[in-house]
């Protein structure tokens, strides 16, 4: 009997211990298995498993309109903590049933999986849940436990969906059984599996079979055009320009980098520059641009994108840029850690030709090429990110 079950996938954590334990920016969910990020795989892996009715990806605040642009699945803004995660992509499940699992629990076990839909023949059904066993002495508080009394509970886990809902009215549960438990139901145990360890720390990497990331290159360009503005100083490529005018925009208006930020964002396929720091927001007023190139580098880091190479046109009658090339190379190669060989500066005029040319403002065309971040490296001890 087919069973109408919601899958719904947990990936909106901060991968703080995991950055922390490898010295990295990049978020475990972000790991790049061959082309996809491990969250992309996690799912996809698990409904295979079974014709799901809905799949539903949670995600941080922060990743939430990225994976948007990105993912084949639907995705659910997560919140401060996976109960509240929870929660909310609850609220889109119509179905009966609702397999819950996380990302961290990379390896998908069939077996575990067919263990855990046999418990729905039960018609008093609430939560079905794997286990393993302690298999070491275990002592707490003073106290020497019977290890075999012991379960340590894995996901995935099956939960009959409005059961679930009136369980996590009671508050912040660190899983599905918990909440159902506190709700007086019974929990059903299965034998589960330790391919379903948890990917917690960097060291758990080392081992864990996952195809490394693929050595394909993303380029993208990116163009904006600022008029001039008197009074106002002039900031191109992060360096100070001795001009009488500056550029005229919401922003301090450096529309090098304006035009960078574009060809990373487009790069990673996640929109413009516009979307992230709106002319709307006063939060962005007056902002400098080195400070917005910098928060969407690191970004870009953190999902799992690095910065290969930059070509930037500069087309300008005025103010003369060659004085000023080799500053704004070596400040672009600062900002995104890049040595100088793989940051390209060029410059030139329109002849006089259109508003370039009547000195009226600054247009510039950048290229990126991005490419996925070799996390399998940092095992190898060949590079740290």
């Amino acid at each position: 009997m087919s069973h109408r079950i919601a899958l719904i996938l947990m990936a909106a954590g901060d991968s703080t211990r995991f950055c922390a334990s490898a010295n990295i920016s990049l978020k475990k969910q972000w790991l790049r298995v061959g082309d996809k990020p491990l969250w992309q795989k996690v799912a996809e892996d698990l409904s295979a498993l079974y014709p799901f009715c809905q799949t539903l990806i949670t995600a941080s605040e922060s990743d939430f309109c990225y994976m948007q642009c990105v993912s084949p699945f639907p995705i659910i803004k997560g919140g401060a903590t996976r109960a509240q995660s929870l929660r909310n992509a609850l609220r889109r499940v119509d179905a009966e049933f609702v397999l819950v699992s996380d990302v961290a629990r990379w390896c998908v076990d069939r077996a575990v999986c067919e263990r855990l839909l046999a418990c729905l023949g039960d018609p008093d059904f609430a939560c079905a849940v794997p286990f393993v066993s302690v298999p070491d002495t275990a002592f707490y508080q003073g106290t020497y436990l019977v290890r075999e009394d012991i379960k340590l509970i894995q996901t995935p886990q099956l939960s009959h969906t409005q059961t679930l809902r009136d369980a996590l009215e009671l508050g912040d549960f660190s899983d599905e059984s918990s909440a159902i438990h506190a709700l007086g139901r019974r929990v059903e145990f299965v034998l589960g599996s330790a391919r379903l360890a948890k990917l917690t720390l960097g060291e758990d990497l080392r081992g864990a079979g996952l195809l490394p990331p693929s050595g394909e290159s993303f380029c993208a360009s990116g163009f904006d055009v600022h008029s001039f503005e008197e009074g106002k100083p002039m900031v191109l490529g992060g360096v100070r320009i001795e001009s009488p005018l500056g550029f005229k925009a919401h922003s301090d208006g450096d529309v090098l980098l304006h035009a960078l930020s574009d060809a990373i964002l487009g790069a990673m396929c996640a929109g413009d520059i516009g979307q992230w720091f709106p002319d709307t927001s006063e939060e962005f007023r007056g902002a400098d641009s080195a400070k917005l190139l910098a928060h969407i580098h690191a970004y870009a880091r953190s999902v799992g994108f690095e910065v290969r190479y930059v070509d930037i046109t500069i087309l300008a009658q005025f103010p003369k840029i060659a004085p000023y090339k080799r500053e704004i190379q070596e400040n672009i190669a600062a900002l995104l850690a890049l040595p100088k060989s793989r940051v390209s500066i060029k410059a030139t005029t329109t002849e006089s030709l259109g508003f370039i040319g009547r000195k009226e403002g600054v247009a510039v065309s950048a290229n990126a090429t991005l490419g996925y971040i070799r996390w399998d490296r940092i095992l190898d001890n060949e590079e740290r990110l």
